[in-house]
């Protein structure tokens, strides 16, 4: 499957306090993804793959159909955004992955999802 570069994938991750007590050993985050379309051709996800690490080296993958179970199309110029979740042992862990997209003409692309952090303020690693 080829690399796509006119798919754009960008993050926002924010530490979700209120959602689990810390004493409990678990660190809930929120992200928002915006998948943008710089092509000239519209995408749809398809399906979605995501490598969630945390502080101790720990991996957990996710993968299936599409986003909050939607597979949207997104047209040239356009962008698609949600919010997600994710909960990990560590106060500081990662996320990367990848989306694959079904183009207009029917080739099937893979749209990089780039490492980022989940990250408790103020903590360090």
């Amino acid at each position: 499957m080829v690399i796509t570069p006119d798919i754009k994938v960008k993050v926002q991750t924010r530490f979700l306090e209120d959602q689990i007590p810390v004493e409990e050993g678990k660190f809930a985050f929120a992200y928002r993804v915006t998948v943008s379309n710089l092509g000239d051709e519209a995408a749809q996800l398809l399906t979605r793959y995501w490598l969630i690490t945390d502080g101790n080296g720990k991996t957990s993958e996710v993968s299936g159909d599409g986003v909050v179970g939607k597979q949207p199309t997104i047209q040239p110029g356009e962008s698609f955004s949600y919010t997600s979740g994710a909960v990990i042992e560590t106060p500081v862990g990662s996320m990367q992955g990848y989306y694959e997209m079904l183009t207009s003409s029917g080739e099937r692309v893979k749209a990089p999802i780039d490492v980022f952090s989940l990250r408790v303020p103020n903590a360090v690693n």
